[in-house]
């Protein structure tokens, strides 16, 4: 059985992308089934249909309006870096309605039953392919894995939203009287998921450099300070999922073909500018392309 596994990480989504585009229409590979967390979530449901092209035109035109209904922050450019600053105004007023967080994304969960149709929906359910996103359960302290088997369509395209709200930026949804966020604050990667419901193959698309070499501008405001906080913690969430796959795999005889990127593609993945998003989607192609299978195998060190 083999998987294909996508992790978190906004906008640099469109990487993972070019990546599954590579392997799925060059390589010819088959997926039993698709696992993601956050943008990998939002990606699986039409990689699994071979809707390639209608995912890819969703990732290369994307706006921060398609995404947000309220956006908690204003974004700056200078010498070619995005930095982001607090929208006081658009902070006060979701403060004021009693929302629990600085932004609200329903413009997401808008843009996801409009980009996965109904019976796009019912052709997967029907069919042999498992497809799963990964969300945090902050009242039962747990990660949680939702199958497209399992739901309707209305409660599916919920959780691939739920997966992808990264609090406190975007919405906090209270669902079956639990709160949920983004699937990425539990587990970045589901190698382990993957291999538990049975997949002998992990193809695992890992958005962040193979080698941690990150040095980030130091903090400008609480909304900076947040972001590099959170990135930190993902970051140190990610690598310890990365070696819990590599042990499990190594203990079931699992193989696990790692794409990770080669570069840091950006420090800030909420930001969404579909010029690089473009760039990153041909550069995970061609990254892809460079890569012979079963290169990246189980090291344990």
């Amino acid at each position: 059985m083999r998987a294909l596994v996508i992790s978190g990480g906004g906008s640099k989504g469109a990487f993972a992308g070019g990546v599954a585009q590579y392997l799925m229409q060059e390589k010819k590979l088959l997926y039993d089934m698709y696992l993601g967390t956050s943008t990998g979530s939002l990606l699986i449901s039409h990689l699994a249909l071979q809707e390639i092209e209608k995912i890819r035109e969703v990732y290369t035109t994307v706006t921060q309006n398609k995404i947000f209904s309220n956006c908690p922050f204003t974004i700056h450019r200078k010498y070619g870096a995005a930095t982001i600053g607090i929208n006081h105004w658009s902070v006060a007023k979701n403060l004021l309605r009693g929302s629990k967080t600085f932004g609200e994304s329903h413009n997401l969960l808008t843009l996801i039953r409009k980009t996965l149709s109904r019976s796009e929906f019912e052709e997967l359910r029907k069919g042999p392919i498992d497809v799963l996103v990964t969300v945090s359960n902050l009242s039962l302290n747990r990660v949680e894995y939702k199958s497209i088997n399992d739901f309707d369509y209305e409660e599916f395209c919920e959780w691939i939203w739920i997966s992808c709200n990264y609090i406190p930026f975007m919405s906090l949804v209270r669902k079956n009287g639990c709160e949920y966020a983004d699937g990425g604050l539990g587990c970045m990667v589901p190698i382990e998921e993957a291999i538990h419901r049975g997949a002998t193959v992990v193809d695992a698309v890992i958005l962040h450099t193979e080698v941690t070499h990150v040095n980030r501008m130091p903090s400008k405001n609480p909304f900076s300070l947040l972001t590099n906080m959170f990135g930190f913690m993902l970051d140190r969430i990610e690598e310890q999922n990365v070696k819990i796959g590599k042990f499990t795999a190594n203990y079931q005889g699992t193989l696990i073909n790692f794409y990770y990127t080669p570069t840091i593609l950006t420090t800030n993945s909420l930001v969404f500018d579909r010029e690089q998003m473009t760039k990153w989607w041909k550069s995970g192609y061609l990254y892809a392309a460079s890569r012979s299978e079963g290169s990246s195998e189980l090291e344990l060190g």
